[in-house]
């Protein structure tokens, strides 16, 4: 059989990675044109936000701007890459999570300006809410590392160190940069970043006011209830995509 292939194939996932750019935009994490989201598709393929010959930004990518390609940055299938379609300059970012992370299967890059901002004023990412929050603190509570050099991870070797900081955590911070995070879906990818923007942006505030940030206590962690994925991710996703006031019967 040959290798031929639509590049309208996987067009349910496609069509998912261009909403969750969105998703990223409109919440703030990514103002402008820089940021990708990535999709493991089998062993050596991935789709991934790629940037077109009339790129607009995230907040206005469309299915046709993700794009299938190997672990290497070649087009995965015909037409792939054809049309001025270029793979990101952090592609390494993705595929070396995904060659050494097998328990994750969506990664979202993103720079949000409050996250940014939170560790570069030496605040970090602490559980320092409670039922407000639930996934934010239970994520926070076990730990948000940083990745401490503020450069471009186009190479396998700083994607490398990257990693390593990050361990196996499913969320890195990278200094004066912005963030990485890792889930087993793009959506609950997405969610991660956004409640460690929501983290990050409260202990802005605090601060500010002239507080102190302080952790939640173990005795209310633990009554801490996990209300699960159904609610966790999936409501929580039609909730952003209703923001956007994308239709999301069903």
């Amino acid at each position: 059989m040959g290798q031929t292939q639509s590049p309208l194939i996987h067009a349910e996932e496609r069509e998912t990675i261009a909403l969750a750019c969105r998703v990223l935009a409109h919440r703030g994490l990514a103002d402008g044109i820089l940021g990708h989201i990535s999709l493991r598709m089998g062993e050596n393929r991935l789709l991934v936000r790629c940037r077109g010959p009339l790129e607009r930004g995230l907040a206005f990518t469309e299915a046709l701007d993700i794009r299938l390609v190997d672990l290497d940055g070649n087009a995965a299938a015909e037409g792939e890459l054809a049309g001025g379609y270029t793979i990101p300059n952090e592609l390494p970012l993705h595929t070396e999570l995904l060659r050494q992370r097998p328990d994750i299967n969506a990664v979202v890059h993103a720079h949000p300006p409050q996250v940014v901002a939170a560790d570069l004023a030496g605040l970090s990412i602490r559980p320092i809410v409670g039922a407000f929050d639930i996934p934010g603190t239970r994520l926070a509570a076990r730990g948000v590392p940083v990745y401490p050099r503020g450069v471009l991870v186009r190479n396998r070797q700083l994607a490398a160190e990257m990693l390593h900081a990050m361990g196996d955590r499913p969320v890195v911070l990278l200094r004066g940069h912005g963030l990485t995070s890792a889930a087993g879906s793009v959506e609950q990818a997405v969610l991660q970043a956004i409640s460690v923007d929501t983290l990050a942006r409260l202990s802005l505030q605090v601060t500010s006011a002239g507080g102190t940030l302080k952790d939640l206590p173990d005795s209310d962690l633990v009554e801490l209830p996990d209300l699960g994925g159904l609610f966790n991710i999936q409501t929580a996703w039609r909730h952003e995509l209703a923001r956007m006031d994308v239709n999301v019967s069903g």
